[in-house]
């Protein structure tokens, strides 16, 4: 995968601490923004000005901006669209292989994508859990299955202790010997 986009789209999220674990996410992922739909985030954001900042240094370069269309905000136009949803003859997430530049669209936390949205995409997968996750925890392993095809696949190294070293926290020093 020769630089590939990879774009967030979430629909009218509410909770502030999902999206901000959403950006720590597409810090860790290397994602190249995130856009957003509705007025539920942000102002959840203007009420409650004390919510932690879950996205730490990794995911504050990585742009968050509001849309008023999920699909006519220009990042659509480029890229694959994949919905992440429950929907009946949805992909299950093991069997899907990524595109190397792709829009990847989550559903609100207490609702689904639109099926205007689910029809315009190019593929819709599901992580065939027992019942729903949680919207952060759900771009998380979507970003993950990602990176472990995309690795398996293009022969990247997973196993870089200069990664490592760069990554972890200041305060981890260990080491398996």
């Amino acid at each position: 995968m020769k630089n590939p986009k990879i774009n967030i789209g979430l629909i009218n999220p509410k909770s502030p601490e999902n999206v901000s674990a959403v950006m720590r996410a597409a810090g860790n992922f290397r994602v190249d923004s995130v856009v957003y739909t509705g007025e539920r985030y942000p102002r959840a954001v203007r009420l409650n000005p004390d919510i932690p900042k879950m996205s730490r240094q990794v995911g504050q370069a990585i742009p968050l901006s509001g849309v008023s269309n999920i699909l006519d905000n220009g990042v659509a136009a480029k890229l694959q669209i994949i919905c992440v949803e429950f929907a009946e003859n949805a992909i299950p997430l093991p069997g899907y292989q990524h595109p190397d530049n792709a829009f990847y669209i989550f559903g609100p936390e207490d609702g689904s994508i639109s099926q205007d949205v689910i029809d315009r995409a190019d593929a819709v997968v599901y992580v065939p859990t027992n019942g729903c996750m949680n919207l952060a925890a759900t771009v998380y392993v979507v970003l993950y299955d990602r990176l472990v095809k995309s690795s398996a696949s293009h022969g990247l190294a997973l196993d870089n202790n200069s990664l490592i070293r760069s990554s972890r926290d200041r305060n981890n020093n260990v080491k398996v010997r």
